[in-house]
């Protein structure tokens, strides 16, 4: 599962985040995509890493400007109820 974190300016309201996570959905192939207009962030997760070409393309026809992209293996975090009693 790769990571990528899209740093995008211009998105102001909920509807921008719908905006963009849609177009992400359109062009590609993804598990997961979350946008935050306050952190002008947007999260993907997918099987296989991204065209960043395409990525540019598709955040500039949405209107928004594609500032940086970083990509990164992903891996869940495995957290449970248990591990957080343990002493030691």
């Amino acid at each position: 599962m790769i990571q990528t974190t899209l740093q995008i300016d211009g998105m102001m309201c909920g509807m921008c985040e719908s905006h963009v996570n849609d177009a992400i959905r359109n062009a590609f192939s993804v598990q997961k995509v979350t946008s935050s207009h306050s952190k002008g962030e947007t999260v993907i997760l997918s099987e296989q890493p991204l065209d960043e070409a395409l990525l540019r393309s598709t955040i500039t026809a949405t209107g928004y400007e594609l500032q940086s992209i970083q990509s990164a293996p992903y891996e869940k975090k495995r957290t449970s109820l248990f591990g957080l009693f343990r002493k030691g």
